[in-house]
């Protein structure tokens, strides 16, 4: 048996609940592993002291921009990547990798030399105050130098999860997490280089993080990244593009929103910056661990929907939701109940505490409706209904959030800011199911009931 069967039988045969859990549990080590070193490097920039750690926040926003074009490229190609499969043609596949590779590549150079030329008004614009600035501006000089490898980083992450390969995807992801820890000490409690330190260790394991995983990738993947294999005709980018939108409008609104949401916070001082940041770090945490196994049905939703196996897609979904709902539950209770003590562990000061006890305790609330809302989009995405998908995408961190934190902010002041986010958690997961009831009664069950259907 080839390679290509074996890979259709695996995906189409295997008891779905189980092969989430398979290609799940490496991505949400990753994920895991990630977010671990996110609040890792909170933490040891935020032992500098409360502008420092607003730094993390300012260029935490720079980060989802360069996700943003990242996701579009890694799961728009990779939607294909997995049709293509399922179709067992993999030269096609080949030509959609390649084309989000090198279209990555130049974005990444691109987006790095406009960024570093600007680099000053970029971080005011993000929301820096003057006294977060110089942090904000040594910080950013190096993950605008990382910038190309983390957008290919993350297309050959997305592309080797939709080959059903996340252990290697991992293996790439959790070593560069792990070295950015390593470096976040090295440079800043040995070395004293305080947050320039931090920004020169995410650079250096992000490009480490990089060669791992194109070395992996040219090893194990079954679709193959070469210049010459680069698309040559437009609907091969469209189709990267328009499946992927959802993605480049979920990271891309949470950009704008934070960035409008530094600067709503700015007034209130670095304090309430501070204290966002940390809030912001531990709901991408439980956000990030809590939605491992969405990362898992992806790839399952994608090629089982192309081979027309629409009860095990079904079956995901079901699936899916309910896991990532207990497991959100488990993380976001420490949220609920002990709010302070989480954000005095990346900051002690009394300011800081006070707001961030707060915030951190809505938005343990909110988070819990996430795995609705975010599963519906990946659904939708993976199926390759990206209208749905878009609308879906929209919601969170756009049409609800964005007004919610201008009414409500208005209002009530920091108070209001802060629970704008966890207000528009529980209206996108609220908004998403209908379309998901949608999916479920309206799919035919199996290629029999279609092809009844059609008769």
């Amino acid at each position: 048996m080839n390679t290509a069967d074996a890979h259709y039988i695996k995906m189409t045969k295997t008891p779905v609940s189980k092969l989430i859990v398979i290609l799940g549990i490496p991505t949400t080590i990753s994920m895991l592993v990630t977010s671990i070193y996110n609040m890792a490097d909170t933490y040891f920039v935020g032992m500098l002291g409360k502008s420092e750690q607003g730094a993390t926040g300012i260029l935490f926003t720079l980060q989802c921009i360069i996700q943003a074009f990242a996701f579009m490229l890694g799961h728009g190609s990779g939607v294909f990547v997995a049709k293509a499969l399922a179709e067992k043609n993999k030269e096609e596949a080949s030509k959609y990798i390649s084309t989000a590779f090198f279209v990555g590549a130049i974005f990444g150079v691109f987006l790095m030399l406009i960024g570093l030329m600007i680099l000053e008004p970029l971080m005011l614009l993000l929301g820096s105050t003057d006294t977060i600035l110089p942090y904000a501006k040594d910080y950013g000089l190096w993950v605008l130098i990382a910038c190309p490898f983390m957008i290919c980083s993350l297309v050959l992450n997305n592309n080797l999860r939709y080959e059903g390969k996340a252990i290697y995807a991992m293996v790439g992801l959790v070593t560069g997490a792990l070295l950015n820890i390593f470096g976040d000490w090295l440079f800043i409690c040995v070395m004293d280089l305080s947050v320039f330190g931090a920004g020169m260790s995410t650079a250096i394991s992000q490009i480490i993080s990089f060669v791992i995983l194109l070395v992996l990738y040219i090893k194990m993947a079954q679709s193959k990244i070469s210049i010459k294999k680069m698309g040559t005709k437009f609907v091969i980018y469209w189709s990267i593009i328009k499946v992927g939108f959802p993605s480049f409008i979920r990271q891309g609104l949470t950009s704008i929103s934070n960035a409008l949401l530094n600067n709503l916070a700015k007034p209130f001082g670095d304090a309430a910056l501070a204290a966002i940041s940390v809030i912001n770090r531990f709901s991408n945490f439980i956000l990030c661990v809590g939605l491992g196994m969405g990362q898992g049905f992806q790839p399952v939703a994608s090629f089982n929907y192309q081979a027309k196996e629409y009860t095990r897609v079904k079956k995901g979904l079901v699936f899916t939701i309910c896991f990532s709902a207990i497991i959100v539950f488990c993380f976001s209770i420490f949220g609920i109940i002990i709010p302070g003590g989480i954000v005095w562990l990346f900051q002690r000061s009394n300011d800081v505490i006070e707001i961030g006890s707060f915030g951190l305790r809505i938005a343990s609330i909110g988070v819990l409706f996430l795995p609705i809302s975010v599963t519906a989009n990946m659904l939708f995405q993976s199926v390759r209904k990206a209208g749905i998908a878009s609308i879906l995408a929209l919601l969170r961190s756009g049409l609800i959030f964005i007004p919610t934190l201008l009414i409500c902010g208005n209002v009530w002041g920091l108070n209001g800011i802060l629970i704008s986010q966890p207000i528009a958690d529980i209206l996108s997961g609220l908004i998403s199911v209908p379309f998901i009831l949608y999916f479920i009664f309206r799919t035919p069950n199996t290629l029999e009931s279609e092809e009844n259907v059609e008769n």
